[in-house]
């Protein structure tokens, strides 16, 4: 059950209506790592934790504030959509000139939501399910949070520097500020499960039924060798049950692959034709 407390987690007013900012703004909540995205991730991956625990905690307790993220940058869309210029808009859709002199507002900002912020990205295209990942994996569904939280955080440090209103920053100082103990709680989850379970996802799968003779082979198949250098082609496994190596010509493990022809009716070219 989930309950709304009217005020917002943190402030959201901007100095001035900037309603082209608006449009680039949308990112942070319809975009794939937008807010949308984490506060579902995280919440399907509360809800389909099958134990009740610390980490089910963490899960529903994170998605949770997400939500609240969500209302304060729609907050904030809203009020840099004060006094848009909508009727500008309406000439700008028939004067080519005059929307790039305009330089971008979304014009279904005035259209669509009545001046209020959508569950879209910054160019309009809408939000969806598929940006989430909810494997049931605690340590798979961490490492795609700690990518998540990762991008995002990116994404508002850039739209920081992309704004000289006050207000817009304040918040987004908060929101970066939170994006970073988000990426340092998922890095605690998963150093505390990797110490626990191992580092291979999925701990469980037994190792002698991989073959393991290409368990921890880094194969070169690029002109140049500059990859023989970094940590993955050498030394012990990040795993710690094996040991790193280069492989420089990577011979083909198997035959050429010989297909039957297909049938008449899928139409395809005979094969005495050539």
């Amino acid at each position: 059950m989930f309950y709304h407390i009217k005020e917002l987690q943190y402030n959201a007013k901007p100095d001035k209506p900037d309603w082209v900012y608006a449009k680039k703004l949308q990112e942070l909540i319809g975009g794939q790592f937008g807010e949308m995205s984490v506060a579902m991730q995280y919440l399907f991956q509360g809800w389909g934790a099958r134990k009740h625990d610390k980490y089910r905690d963490l899960l529903m307790d994170t998605g949770t504030e997400e939500l609240a993220h969500i209302e304060m940058l729609a907050t904030m869309i809203a009020r840099l959509l004060d006094g848009a210029p909508v009727k500008e808009q309406e000439k700008a859709a028939q004067d080519p000139l005059l929307a790039a002199i305009l330089g971008g507002m979304n014009p279904q900002h005035a259209i669509v939501s009545g001046l209020g912020a959508m569950p879209v990205n910054s160019v309009g295209v809408p939000w969806q399910g598929g940006y989430i990942v909810a494997s049931g994996n605690l340590l798979a569904d961490f490492r795609a949070n700690l990518n998540a939280e990762s991008q995002g955080r990116l994404q508002a440090v850039r739209l920081y520097e992309m704004t000289d209103d006050r207000g817009v920053k304040d918040m987004l100082a908060y929101l970066i500020a939170r994006d970073r103990m988000h990426q340092n709680q998922w890095l605690a989850a998963i150093k505390e499960l990797e110490d626990k379970e191992g580092k291979t996802v999925p701990s469980t799968f037994p190792k002698e039924l991989e073959k393991e003779e290409f368990s921890y082979v880094f194969m070169n198949l690029s002109r140049g060798d500059e990859s023989s250098q970094g940590r993955w082609a050498q030394g012990r496994s990040m795993d710690g049950q094996g040991t790193f190596q280069y492989m420089q010509e990577v011979p083909p493990f198997a035959p050429a692959p010989k297909l039957k022809p297909a049938p008449p009716y899928i139409h395809d070219t005979p094969p005495n034709v050539k």
